[in-house]
Formats: C-alpha cells, sequence, structure tokens
C-alpha cells in the first residue's frame, strides 16, 4: 500500500471514532432519547455499511 492510502485510511478511523464519540456523548446527555450504548452501535452498522462497499473495491 502506498502512504497516501495508509493516510487516507487512518483519517477514515479518526473521523469514525470522533462521530461514534459524539453520538455516545449525545445520547449520554439526552438519556431520554435512547440507550447510549445502542446509539453508538447503530452509528457504527451505518458506517460499516457505507465504508465497507467502498473499501471492498
Amino acid at each position: 500500500m502506498s502512504s497516501l492510502v495508509l493516510l487516507v485510511l487512518l483519517l477514515l478511523v479518526l473521523v469514525v471514532v470522533l462521530v461514534l464519540g459524539a453520538l455516545g456523548y449525545l445520547a449520554h446527555r439526552h438519556p431520554a432519547l435512547a440507550t447510549p450504548l445502542m446509539v453508538v452501535m447503530g452509528g457504527t452498522a451505518v458506517l460499516a455499511a457505507c465504508i465497507v462497499p467502498i473499501a471492498v473495491r
């Protein structure tokens, strides 16, 4: 793999962790909306469903 591909993958991982952390924080601050763990798991599933087909190509 080239260094550009590795850099893009690193940035993608950082963005995913940031988005999931934000989802967990929002769910934790507003517990009436949803269970925080389920929100993060749902966000992970949605992001994985969008990213995996692109990564496999």
